[in-house]
């Protein structure tokens, strides 16, 4: 079973261990062969367990940790999406967030807000218009975004 002489010795060794251990256990009616040759089934399964977890720790002992991942918060609060929706109205995100991240339904995204369904519908289609919008955009330059010629700001440039 174990394809190992000396890993086979010991579970052997262990299999009459816990064989003499438990005898009360052993149910007279029962061939105590077949009983013994169970906890040696059990042993040897065991060990093949305990063994890989054992490789497994090795390998890592070797390897080293892995270093640890990002916080998907921080990487969410870096990404695009996380700043388009930042540029939506506060209503608009709301119903997005409840939808998207939440998973609720218009009716109780309705009831959450305390405004008909109707309305719900209507924030999630203007939001996710505005999104495809803001995404879709090209980035902006800094001489831009310093000069504020923005058509959408309403502020005149300079």
């Amino acid at each position: 079973m174990l394809g190992d002489r000396a890993a086979a010795e010991d579970c052997t060794h262990d299999a009459f261990e816990r064989a003499y251990r438990n005898w009360s256990t052993w149910r007279k009616d029962a061939p105590a062969e077949a009983w013994i040759h169970r906890i040696a089934i059990n042993t040897a399964i065991s060990y093949q367990r305990y063994s890989r977890m054992r490789e497994v720790g090795q390998v890592i002992k070797r390897l080293g940790r892995p270093a640890p991942s990002a916080d998907p918060a921080s990487v969410a609060e870096r990404s695009d999406l996380f700043s388009a929706l930042r540029k939506l109205p506060p209503k608009q995100a709301a119903a997005i967030v409840l939808r998207h991240h939440h998973g609720y339904t218009n009716r109780e995204i309705a009831a959450a807000l305390d405004i008909p369904e109707r309305t719900v519908a209507s924030r999630l289609a203007k939001a996710k218009e505005r999104l495809k919008a803001l995404l879709e955009a090209p980035p902006r330059t800094q001489a831009e975004l310093d000069l504020g010629t923005f058509t959408e700001d309403g502020v005149p440039s300079d």
